[in-house]
């Protein structure tokens, strides 16, 4: 029942948080992300040294690509709840709402039922939405409004897709108790009819990709990432968003082998070039530093479809190895912006010059996170990088891949003007005052360690995991 465990811990802390106050709050919240962390990671390590680990008759499973976000979801959750207490100041339903929604998250990604991973996604959408305006400022409740809406309609786009999906393959269903169940209709995909499963994955590329932020359904990502506390900045930059890729990834085999790659390639491909351009714009023009990080993220999410679209062993390695360094420098730059605005009352660039001076230490690790993002050596994004362009590359489509790294350095260039502004601009005046001590080094150091580990020297039992995870994937 290991599984079950790691998705029982998180929800028993979101109930039992709800009406903790002070002190008690904050341990029980402590203790639930230590929790939820140490399942995360003994499930993954299970599932890479053995079989798929199942439970309630199959409902939910972990193999090896189920393994690789729960982990994911473990460690930036883990980040994010070491941030959290700075704050709430002890309001246990800001904890509740907070390790609700890494429940649905853990839950969307653990399930062999492709209904109940509708079923969570949509439900990382209601419990975060109130993260989101949980400023209750006037900004904060417009973003909100902005992420249910969208979401909840991309959402009910990915409903029809999956019951067209069904609809495809509803005479080789016939009488099996396990419709829905993603082994099942990887089983029975050659059969299914072509023209409906396009039509299918069309749908659900949408609507869960609404969820991924990938463009350009990705309109209520700025808002609500720019509006939302730090660390539900952290979370839904850093796992939420690759829900929804993995939310797309599990559909990708059984349409491969139904109606042949080249139709979700097509697809992943267009998607992928049209998110990096719009970030490159966008990451030239944005005046508020948590906003142009959000923009970088519709960029990351674009670069990873794209490895997805190029295939192969190394494109879905590369872009599965991307996700999760995404995620690390993603969610400790929204991290130490969230102490930069604390610092400084605002979130926008021209407020915040001279960073570099008045808190040395947070802005060196802010330099460093976004020289991480940047893909620069010898950090992690710049291997996982690597790989997707060179699958492109050896794939055949130099045209594609050639415009990806155009539009990708504008992009890193538009951020890097944002950064030095932050960081060498002229001082907006005040004194910031720069927490001290090894508390809050910890977690960036421990993920900037995290991101020089993947880029110099992959961790024993990296590689086999990724081959795990291709092996069910690339078909």
């Amino acid at each position: 029942m290991m599984l079950a465990s790691v998705l029982a811990i998180p929800l028993l802390g979101a109930a039992l948080s709800w009406r903790a106050v002070g002190r008690f709050a904050a341990v029980l919240h402590a203790v639930t992300a230590a929790l939820t962390l140490t399942g995360a990671l003994a499930v993954t390590v299970t599932v890479n040294r053995g079989e798929p680990l199942a439970a309630f008759d199959g409902f939910l499973r972990a193999d090896a690509l189920s393994a690789w976000m729960i982990a994911l979801i473990g460690i930036v959750g883990a980040l994010a709840a070491s941030e959290a207490p700075r704050y709430v100041a002890g309001s246990g339903r800001f904890y509740s709402l907070f390790h609700l929604f890494v429940f649905t998250m853990l839950l969307a990604v653990s399930t062999d039922d492709v209904g109940l991973m509708w079923v969570a996604v949509e439900g990382t959408t209601l419990a975060s939405v109130f993260l989101v305006n949980f400023e209750r400022t006037r900004a904060s409740l417009e973003a909100s409004y902005k992420y249910l809406l969208i979401c909840s309609v991309g959402i009910a786009i990915a409903f029809l897709g999956t019951v067209l999906v069904y609809f495809a393959g509803i005479q080789l269903f016939g009488d099996e108790v396990h419709a829905l169940r993603w082994t099942t209709l990887l089983r029975l995909a050659p059969g299914l009819s072509p023209r409906v499963i396009e039509l299918a994955f069309v749908f659900l590329v949408v609507g869960y990709g609404t969820k991924a932020g990938l463009a350009p359904m990705h309109t209520w990502l700025p808002d609500a990432h720019s509006e939302a506390p730090a660390p539900v900045s952290a979370l839904m930059s850093g796992v939420l968003l690759s829900v929804g890729v993995y939310a797309i990834l599990r559909f990708k085999p059984a349409v491969d082998a139904a109606a042949g790659p080249a139709f979700a390639r097509g697809i992943m491909l267009a998607l992928g070039v049209l998110s990096v351009a719009v970030a490159a714009a966008f990451l030239w023009t944005s005046p508020n530093y948590k906003r142009m990080l959000a923009y970088s993220s519709v960029e990351h999410i674009g670069l990873v479809c794209l490895g997805l679209g190029f295939g192969g062993t190394l494109g879905t390695s590369g872009a599965l190895l991307h996700v999760a360094n995404h995620a690390l420098a993603k969610s400790i730059g929204f991290l130490l912006t969230g102490r930069i605005r604390a610092a400084y009352g605002s979130a926008e660039i021209a407020a915040v010059g001279g960073l570099m001076r008045d808190m040395p230490r947070t802005g060196t690790a802010f330099l460093a996170t976004m020289l991480a993002l940047v893909g620069l050596p010898p950090f992690g994004l710049f291997v996982s990088e690597v790989m997707i362009f060179a699958a492109g590359f050896a794939q055949g489509f130099p045209l594609v891949t050639g415009a990806a790294l155009f539009l990708l350095v504008i992009a890193f260039a538009g951020l890097l003007r944002g950064v030095h502004a932050i960081l060498y601009g002229p001082s907006a005046g005040g004194s910031p005052v720069e927490a001290s001590g090894w508390r809050p080094a910890f977690p960036v150091g421990a993920a900037l360690a995290l991101l020089l580990l993947t880029g110099i020297a992959w961790p024993p039992g990296l590689g086999a995991a990724l081959d795990r995870i291709v092996a069910i994937v690339v078909r």
